[in-house]
């Protein structure tokens, strides 16, 4: 894939390849990830695809949050978490969606502040900015 403009460039590519689909198995090329694969609520050892998104999103939402409080001299701490909640649900009217809560903990933070990061920090995720405007998001400061 060709970069859209001249002045980016590719910092990482994660690639992985499933088999099976949701009751398969999924590995990453550097083999680092290696799992098998389960329905949401199924029987059998595997994680599914919105688990996998939800420790993706919520990782990356991590690092945005680090990079918005340092620009307003605020260190994020080390206690700091993400509780991501991906809902599969189902609609008549258009079928499979996907919905999320972000539940945000930044002790020590005051919620103005917490608020401030937040909501910055959805303009820094790439996750957020790829999933924002196409699914219903919920961010709630814990």
């Amino acid at each position: 894939m060709e970069n859209a403009n001249q002045n980016e460039k590719v910092v990482y590519t994660g690639s992985t390849l499933t088999t099976g689909g949701r009751e398969g198995a999924s590995k990453s090329s550097d083999g680092r990830l290696d799992i098998k694969l389960t329905p949401p609520g199924g029987r059998g050892e595997g994680t599914n695809p919105e688990q996998l998104l939800a420790a993706g999103w919520s990782a990356c939402f991590i690092g945005a949050m680090g990079k918005t409080a340092a620009e307003r001299n605020v260190r994020i701490p080390a206690d700091a978490s993400v509780a991501a909640e991906i809902d599969l649900i189902v609609s008549e009217t258009q079928g499979y969606l996907l919905q999320a809560r972000l539940n945000i903990s930044l002790p020590g933070i005051d919620r103005e502040t917490a608020t401030a990061i937040a909501h910055a920090a959805h303009k820094v995720c790439p996750y957020s900015k790829a999933l924002h405007g196409n699914i219903k998001i919920e961010t709630i400061i814990l």
